[in-house]
């Protein structure tokens, strides 16, 4: 099968919107914890959450244009802007056939959430008469963020969204890798999106007992791991990546920030919500990735958690981590500690923190844990407070989403 390098990256995240900026504050060990500002929450459980901070959509949008996309649709056109900026993509310039040749697959765990309580609001404080936008459905289906950045850039390859929960951008990206290595495009734009700081999504978070509630401390709320943990703290944005066939990046002279070398999807079919406490899909997930990435659990150097702070969750997923890797010297940390939990764009934005991790020997730190909880399995090395150097080789990114689904990434430091 073809090789699949990463070409391009973007972002747009609590901890900045560019690729630069979240990088340096993740090794500052910065937290995009701040007051929920989209709405009023001193009725909700939760008063928090990592919102993103300064983006102007105008940078990427026309006036006119701005009513035709829900938040969530803004973050994904402009990550995907940034990413093939990034890989040095003149489609304009591109002739047709071989615009054929590249595809999008955008992921989101709840579309346009935003624009769908907007909407019901205003027809409920109306007079009774229907009124809604012709932009409403548009704006509000989940597919549409994929079909608007191929529409944007006249791509006429493989386009659709994958929905898998928290897991949802994790299972895009390993899907366009696939797309690659198959050979059926030579480009792949790929990640996932959400714009759910909502009153609905807090309010149905708070119902499920899911987010921390910890409001005389938000910045340190979401603690990984630790035995004070009571939830995690909802985040947005947007991530994406350029997956490219080596072949041909190659031959174009582009700068290649790492390689994708495997992907592994299962499922816990356990609980609606919850984990399964042996880490059963996690397990499997991981094994499949290895498995399809041709290496040995002794090779892989760093995980990235997917690590929400929950109670369950936490813990099962290191249970499964243990079964896999045994006593293989693995580093391990929670970057959610830092953005937050981005539902289904969460896959996307730590797979870019993955990449930069290999490329730069460092493995982010897990901010705000204090005490490990006396349950997590002896011998993995979790790395706590500080960002540390460590030659990486092989990166693993794990995501886990309710219903049970599982996905995990592996990437490889690019070396020619």
């Amino acid at each position: 099968m073809k090789r699949v390098v990463i070409t391009g990256m973007g972002v747009i995240s609590p901890l900045g919107n560019s690729v630069s900026e979240l990088w340096d504050n993740i090794l500052a060990g910065k937290s995009g914890v701040g007051p929920i500002t989209k709405f009023d929450a001193s009725k909700f459980k939760t008063h928090f959450a990592c919102e993103v901070k300064d983006f102007d959509a105008l940078e990427y949008f026309d006036k006119k244009e701005l009513k035709k996309y829900d938040l969530y649709t803004q973050y994904a056109v402009a990550a995907s802007d940034q990413a093939i900026q990034a890989a040095g993509l003149d489609f304009a310039g591109m002739d047709e056939a071989a615009r054929y040749e590249v595809g999008v697959i955008w992921a989101t765990g709840n579309g346009g959430i935003g624009t769908f309580e907007q909407q019901l609001k205003e027809y409920h404080t109306g007079d009774g008469t229907p009124r809604f936008s012709p932009y409403f459905i548009p704006k509000m289906i989940v597919d549409i963020a994929a079909g608007v950045i191929s529409i944007r850039h006249k791509l006429h390859g493989p386009n659709y969204c994958t929905v898998s929960a928290c897991a949802s951008s994790n299972t895009a990206i390993i899907s366009a890798f696939d797309t690659i290595r198959l050979g059926k495009a030579n480009i792949m734009i790929a990640g996932g999106s959400e714009a759910a700081i909502t009153d609905s999504s807090v309010g149905g978070f708070n119902g499920a007992q899911a987010l921390s509630k910890r409001n005389d401390a938000p910045a340190q709320a979401s603690r990984p791991f630790d035995k004070s943990r009571d939830g995690f703290v909802i985040a947005e944005g947007a991530a994406a990546l350029v997956l490219e066939d080596y072949d041909h990046a190659i031959a174009r002279g582009a700068t290649i920030y790492g390689e994708m070398v495997g992907g592994g999807m299962a499922a816990d079919a356990y609980h609606l919500t919850g984990t399964h406490p042996e880490g059963l899909g996690a397990i499997q997930g991981m094994k499949k990735a290895l498995h399809d990435a041709g290496i040995g659990a002794d090779q892989i150097d760093y995980i990235n958690a997917h690590a929400t702070s929950t109670g369950l969750g936490d813990l099962s997923e290191l249970i499964g981590i243990k079964s896999v890797f045994g006593d293989a010297d693995v580093a391990i940390s929670g970057t959610k500690s830092m953005t937050g939990h981005l539902l289904g764009a969460a896959g996307a934005l730590e797979s870019v923190i993955s990449i930069l991790s290999a490329q730069h020997d460092m493995v982010p730190g897990t901010i705000n844990t204090e005490e490990l909880d006396e349950q997590i399995p002896e011998g993995l090395n979790i790395v706590l407070g500080a960002s540390v150097p460590r030659k990486i080789g092989y990166v693993m990114n794990n995501t886990f989403g309710f219903g049970g689904h599982t996905a995990t990434s592996i990437f490889k430091k690019y070396k020619g």
